[in-house]
């Protein structure tokens, strides 16, 4: 049943309403992104230690980013339908069950159980990134960054500590007869079924319907000559940016925890730059968001093209016997998709009414996912045959796609 809540203005919701579901959807934010790191940080390498191949270390991330691409298509079908908090909290309830396989995976030796459990993990992702739409649904225009990135912002939490408990959490699965690289996955699986449970109860009123059921202004229309099933150029336009950043970001990120422990460095180690990394992707966020208000949304989608374009040549020229510059170059790869992503998730929300959004949002994402898939199998087979800094530097260049799109977008609105 459609949810429908009076409110106070024409044009936004009642501050404690407001309030409310942005404090429930920091809280899953959070404890989603505890589960999120897991698959970052150690699922490269668990299908590299199970599988005995560094050409197959990708295949972990590229199976999680399609289970994702399918996840957002479902998500966004059921949000449509049905509102954001049965579709969300499915979402994190598919995937606290994917986590618990590879757990038991792990334990038994069983890839293909592993392999299919990271294909279901994928939708943890998808619904940890369909959330920031939740906190846009409801704002103005004038802060449609600054609300995704209050939602963004609240996956630092989780996101930054999961890397950092790679050491503990191994050694409680090393005392419970489960290799110690599944452990992460341990943890996965509690925070993701905590995250959903959070949603289900308290995501009350839905964000969606209450988005609905504003009043609409009448001096914005679409032109009539727009067809009604046509996606608007400004979704194309951050369908574009956040799939190249998608891409780019997976590539890099997923084998830089395998090329750090192919010269000498520890898991922890290894952890600990894609903690950093981690929360350069998320930490920045309400400041992306304000940049995106106040100087609109296609100079910093294009500001993103050249950070990561900078994050793919300093990851190339990094010594790999050591970590700050690697570091670094990772944390500008962060910082350089979060640019990405909340400047093109403003463009879709302001092109697309409420009564559409929920689909749109989730096909782009799905796009997204797709994109993080290739960039996933595709790294490890190009570690595999030329090396880390070949994909790191052509990773960088491709990012700089952006550019041409952004500026295009730019010229057909002057």
């Amino acid at each position: 049943m459609t949810e429908t809540v009076r409110r106070s203005t024409g044009d936004e919701a009642p501050p404690p309403v407001l309030r409310r579901i942005l404090t429930v959807l920091v809280v899953s934010q959070a404890l989603g992104g505890a589960g999120m790191a897991a698959g970052i940080t150690v699922g490269a390498l668990l299908a590299e230690d199970l599988l005995g191949s560094t050409g197959l270390a990708g295949l972990p991330t590229a199976l999680f980013t399609a289970g994702a691409a399918l996840g957002a298509a479902v998500i966004g079908r059921i949000s449509q339908r049905k509102g954001r908090r049965p579709g969300l909290a499915l979402g994190h309830g598919a995937a606290a069950l994917g986590s618990a396989g590879v757990v038991a995976g792990a334990a038994g030796e069983w890839a293909w159980l592993l392999l299919t459990s990271l294909f279901v993990y994928g939708a943890g992702t998808a619904t940890g990134l369909l959330t920031r739409y939740a906190g846009a649904d409801l704002a103005p225009p004038e802060r449609r960054g600054r609300a995704t990135g209050t939602v963004l912002l609240a996956t630092t939490l989780g996101a930054v500590a999961g890397p950092n408990l790679v050491g503990p959490t191994g050694s409680w699965a090393h005392a419970w007869g489960i290799p110690r690289l599944a452990g992460p996955f341990l943890l996965a699986t509690v925070a993701y079924a905590a995250a959903g449970l959070v949603l289900w109860v308290w995501l009350r009123p839905d964000p969606l319907f209450l988005a609905r059921s504003t009043p609409k202004p009448t001096t914005r229309t679409q032109p009539p000559t727009t067809p009604p099933a046509a996606l608007p150029a400004g979704v194309v336009t951050g369908a574009t940016v956040m799939i190249t950043a998608q891409l780019v970001m997976i590539a890099v990120m997923t084998m830089t925890p395998v090329h750090m422990t192919g010269h000498g460095h520890g898991t922890q180690a290894a952890g600990f730059v894609i903690a950093l990394h981690v929360g350069a992707m998320f930490l920045p966020s309400p400041l992306s968001g304000l940049f995106a208000d106040r100087s609109g949304r296609l100079p910093v989608a294009a500001a993103s093209g050249a950070v990561l374009l900078a994050a793919g040549l300093l990851a190339a020229l990094a010594p790999p016997a050591g970590t700050p510059l690697l570091a670094c170059a990772l944390v500008l790869l962060g910082i350089g998709w979060n640019l990405a992503l909340v400047s093109g998730t403003a463009l879709i929300t302001d092109a697309v009414p409420p009564e559409r959004r929920a689909s749109v949002q989730g096909l782009v994402d799905v796009g997204m996912s797709l994109a993080g898939a290739t960039g996933g199998m595709v790294s490890g087979l190009v570690v595999a045959g030329a090396g880390y800094p070949l994909l790191a530097t052509a990773a960088g260049v491709l990012a700089l796609a952006v550019i041409p799109a952004t500026a295009l977008r730019g010229a057909a609105r002057s």
